[in-house]
């Protein structure tokens, strides 16, 4: 009899004190995810490895539909919500150039550079599938039960100086074979003898300027694809989506 009690008297007390030591978001947590941390999803829910799993697929599948949705001609350009305006010091000057005839040389710019965004992104699609791999347990449960673009930032977080460094190269590559280096030469010669136009600054850096503002461009429409995802079922298209963020 004796030896009974004890295993009672054990689990009574478990049960007075464990939801006090609880907080909110780890009561939540267990309840949603029944036992992960045990690895068996027959009989507990979603093991930690399907939750990494399921996460990645959705980045892949936001990454995808960002890069092609901004590969197309006109794709930057004709979309206010990420196209690339003429960069600080070229937008100093416009008005006053474009008093003197200059207007041309500005829109022309401003679709080249929209144009070469376009012809870079679908490198960036290679650089974030390669970033993946390093998401952790930890990483996937706060994306988890985070923001609708908790994956997007995090993966911004992680990944964009690293993603900066690969593709400002390729950005500069495409400029130098559109000829967008060429018009912004063309605008500093026009204007640097005319008196009351201010001279463009020598050292500006426009492959950086072109390369964030395409990634931004690219990270701005994976966050619309990782908030379909979260909340429209009819976006999770693959049975892992379902079952993982089924479970949010």
């Amino acid at each position: 009899m004796r030896k009974m009690l004890i295993p009672l008297i054990l689990v009574t007390l478990a049960l007075i004190y464990l939801p006090s030591c609880l907080t909110v978001e780890t009561s939540d947590f267990l309840k949603n995810m029944g036992g992960s941390l045990s690895g068996n999803s027959a009989s507990s829910g979603l093991t930690e490895g399907r939750i990494i799993e399921g996460l990645k697929e959705a980045l892949r599948i936001g990454t995808d539909n960002a890069v092609n949705s901004l590969s197309f001609e006109g794709s930057f350009l004709n979309n206010p919500e990420v196209k690339i305006p003429l960069p600080g010091p070229l937008k100093k000057i416009e008005e006053n150039a474009r008093k003197v005839g200059l207007g041309f040389y500005f829109d022309s710019f401003e679709k080249s550079i929209n144009t070469a965004a376009e012809k870079a992104t679908p490198h960036a699609k290679k650089i974030v599938f390669n970033a993946l791999k390093e998401m952790t347990f930890s990483d996937a449960k706060k994306i988890l039960y985070g923001r609708d673009n908790e994956a997007s930032l995090y993966f911004k977080e992680k990944s964009f100086n690293e993603l900066m460094n690969i593709f400002k190269p390729e950005v500069h590559s495409v400029m130098s074979n559109t000829g967008v280096t060429k018009r912004y030469q063309d605008i500093e010669t026009r204007v640097k003898n005319i008196p009351f136009i201010e001279a463009l600054p020598l050292n500006f850096d426009l492959d950086k300027y072109v390369a964030e503002s395409a990634l931004n461009g690219i990270f701005y429409m994976i966050e619309k694809e990782e908030k379909k995802i979260r909340e429209n079922p009819a976006a999770r298209i693959t049975e892992l989506l379902r079952e993982v963020f089924g479970r949010r």
